[in-house]
């Protein structure tokens, strides 16, 4: 069996984990010790239960000490921010989608700019849009009427 290739179950025992992920258990067991997101569950009788997220996570751990000759302190150092990574995508996609929304807001008020300059010569109001130099955007709307006073 191929070490990528998972069986179709939830949970498996150290030994399994161990011919899965291509190293002996007493290795599982000290990274375990050393890196904090790799927690089986344990019986009563203290045999490690692995879930299927703990056997991806090890042989990612596997790939950076052995394949990309990460240490240890390295590959916990890379775990974690993965994990940061991971836990800023909700954040880099809010960000996204009010980026789209201002862009919407933005194009509308272009639009509603476009209206306002073509009823202008009609109607006497003179209105004017610096140029979008910068994130703020000001609109100076005049009546003529109220120059008249």
């Amino acid at each position: 069996m191929s070490p990528r290739a998972l069986p179709d179950k939830e949970w498996f025992r150290i030994g399994e984990v161990a011919d899965l992920v291509g190293v002996r258990p007493h290795v599982l067991r000290h990274w375990e010790r050393e890196l904090p997101q790799l927690r089986p569950r344990k019986t009563r009788g203290a045999h490690r239960h692995y879930h299927r997220d703990h056997v991806t996570l090890a042989l990612l751990i596997r790939e950076l000490v052995y394949d990309r000759g990460f240490t240890l302190a390295g590959a916990k150092r890379a775990l974690r921010e993965r994990e940061e990574r991971e836990a800023s995508k909700p954040a880099r996609e809010r960000e996204l989608a009010l980026r789209a929304e201002l862009l919407e807001v933005r194009g509308r008020l272009a639009a509603l700019l476009e209206e306002l300059e073509s009823t202008s010569a009609a109607t006497g109001i003179f209105v004017s849009l610096p140029e979008p130099a910068s994130s703020d955007v000001v609109v100076e709307v005049a009546a003529s009427a109220s120059r008249r006073r």
